[in-house]
């Protein structure tokens, strides 16, 4: 990364951080509270609605690698909004498809703030990584049908539209539009341990798509659905990445300023140990996190192996800091009020969705495997 783009992500970070602060994201860990919901309208009039939305429908035209650093700083925050569902994977999908009146109508709506879109991509809590369309369409004598079911699509409670990732007619992978109140289509909430979050189950039985609606990808279908699967795994390991920074900093602050026997605790020599673990953990998942948003955004060889690392690794060191963070807080980090338990809820969801950590290893180990003739289990 050149020193002029990591100039401006840490100028973006810093932004961010404040806005989300005066939005009133991150009171729950400050405060004790229930989270609060982002202010939807101040994200877009910011324009990160519109980040990778191209210049000439009203966006910014950047790419995921300035998404990723909202996203982690939305995980810092634990932040409540669609971002995920409407930015990372519906503009994201929209971006993969060919230009369409339907695809620019809803890229515009997107960046001005004006519609909440899920995608529902695949069932995001399972134990696989594989792009498997969880939506078909079938051919009826009054036109092509969509049916299939998908668990767990993040903000589709909160949707004006969904997207529909579904097998074509022609066996591959297509975009369909759907309104939220299509006949046949049913969206029913998944309660999660997560309050920050909002997931819901997915159903179209006879869906009939409008016209136009059946948006096709781009290129090659299967490896723009593939990209669309890596991009949701990778936001989830920003997230986790900046939730984990999160517990660092608000544990390092704690044990420096809590006294026992006449010290801060934060000078005994076992809790400076769990400290730098905590530290260690971290940096790796940073180097992690960096080299699959640059693969990712060149789309390299590589890019699927290098997601998976960052998404396996992630999930799991944020869940290991914000227990650890619990534990180093004392009898408050076991509190409502102390807020802690609201990072580790989002660490523990994160690390289940869109493949966990064990698939996700299973992925990257699949070519050494296939080499040595053994088969990966």
């Amino acid at each position: 990364m050149s020193d002029d783009l990591s100039e401006l992500h840490d100028e973006l970070r810093s932004v961010a951080r404040d806005l989300l602060a005066r939005s009133g994201s991150g009171t729950a860990v400050a405060h004790g509270t229930a989270p609060a919901s982002a202010d939807w309208g101040l994200l877009a009039r910011s324009g990160w609605t519109g980040l990778e939305v191209p210049d000439a429908l009203a966006g910014s035209g950047a790419t995921f690698a300035e998404v990723g650093v909202i996203l982690e700083e939305m995980g810092r925050a634990a932040t409540v909004s669609p971002y995920l569902g409407t930015v990372v994977l519906a503009a994201g999908a929209l971006g993969l498809v060919g230009t369409s009146p339907l695809r620019d109508d809803l890229l515009q709506g997107i960046a001005a703030g004006e519609l909440v879109v899920a995608v529902a991509l695949a069932d995001g809590a399972l134990d696989h990584v594989d792009a498997v369309p969880p939506f078909r369409l079938e051919a009826g004598p009054e036109g092509p049908r969509v049916h299939g079911r998908a668990d767990f699509v993040p903000d589709a409670a909160d949707a004006s539209d969904l997207l529909l990732v579904a097998k074509g007619l022609d066996g591959d992978p297509v975009l369909v539009h759907v309104p939220i109140s299509t006949p046949g289509l049913d969206v029913v909430d998944q309660p999660v341990v997560d309050a920050t979050r909002r997931l819901a189950a997915v159903s179209a039985v006879g869906v009939v798509p409008g016209e136009g609606a059946v948006l096709a990808f781009a290129g090659d279908p299967a490896h723009a659905a593939a990209r669309l699967f890596d991009r949701a795994a990778l936001a989830v390991a920003c997230d986790s990445l900046g939730l984990a920074r999160a517990m660092l900093d608000a544990t390092v602050a704690y044990v420096a300023q809590r006294r026992q026997f006449d010290r801060a605790i934060g000078s005994f020599q076992a809790v400076k140990h769990a400290c730098a673990d905590m530290l260690v953990g971290i940096t790796v998942v940073e180097e992690l996190v960096r080299a699959a948003t640059e693969a990712f955004v060149a789309d390299t060889p590589g890019a699927a192996v290098a997601v998976s690392m960052a998404k396996a690794r992630s999930s799991e060191v944020a869940v290991e800091v914000a227990g650890a963070a619990m534990q180093l807080h004392g009898g408050i980090g076991y509190t409502w009020e102390g807020g802690i338990h609201v990072h580790l809820k989002r660490a523990a969801l994160d690390r289940s969705l869109f493949g966990s950590p064990t698939a996700h290893r299973r992925r990257v180990a699949a070519p050494h495997l296939a080499r040595a003739g053994a088969a990966p289990g």
